[in-house]
């Protein structure tokens, strides 16, 4: 090997040294670099945006976060052509294209607290109960704080308008009717049980839990 050629060589092991030392470390460090993008539209503490169609995702479990965001990159979401808020989310995920990007938003995305949700709609929290109690108990639990076993977010303090929105969008077919998404096809299938008004007097109900089972 000529002399001119180690020289070559070895500079470019060094250069690829140089990278693998710029290679950001996954964790909550990097989780927060990386949530300037999502803050564009979700807020600096993910407490949302309605006119954008974001939604209020501080303080979500880093569990449900990531299996979103892998989600949205497998097209088990945002695949539906009137979903423009989906499509515009499902581009933006790709943004996180290192290994564990995904693992350290979301890690980010669990610490922050995005305040209490403010109702917009107007639904009979009185007549929601009951229907909560027969079909969203079971998976989403009696408070309403989710269950990850069952890939079951938690709902109680998200806000109201968002949550109505995913029941139509999954009723339509915009979300669970991929063949892969086992979870979102099972959620799906009962919202096609409810029709507009039910949907808002289950959300009303919602908006008046705490996770823990109690009316504020």
């Amino acid at each position: 090997m000529s002399r001119r050629l180690s020289k070559h060589v070895a500079l470019s092991l060094l250069a690829l040294l140089a990278a693998c030392n710029r290679t950001p470390v996954p964790g909550l460090a990097r989780g927060e670099a990386l949530f300037g993008t999502c803050a564009k539209c979700h807020g600096d503490t993910g407490a949302g945006n309605q006119a954008l169609g974001a939604p209020a995702i501080g303080g979500l479990p880093a569990w449900y976060v990531q299996a979103q965001l892998e989600g949205f990159q497998a097209g088990h979401r945002g695949y539906d052509p009137f979903d423009t808020t989906g499509i515009r989310m499902k581009s933006v995920s790709w943004v996180l294209d290192r290994i564990g990007d995904d693992s350290s938003v979301a890690l980010h995305i669990a610490t922050l607290n995005p305040g209490p949700a403010t109702p917009v709609l107007h639904g009979n929290a009185a007549a929601g109960a009951a229907t909560f109690t027969a079909v969203c108990t079971m998976c989403h639990g009696p408070a309403a704080a989710g269950n990850p076993a069952v890939h079951a977010p938690p709902l109680a303090g998200r806000s109201d308008w968002y949550l109505a929105a995913q029941l139509r969008k999954f009723r339509a077919g915009a979300r669970g009717a991929n063949a892969t998404d086992m979870w979102g096809a099972t959620m799906r299938a009962q919202a096609m049980m409810l029709d507009d008004s039910t949907m808002n007097n289950v959300v009303a109900y919602i908006q008046t839990l705490r996770g823990n089972g109690t009316a504020p």
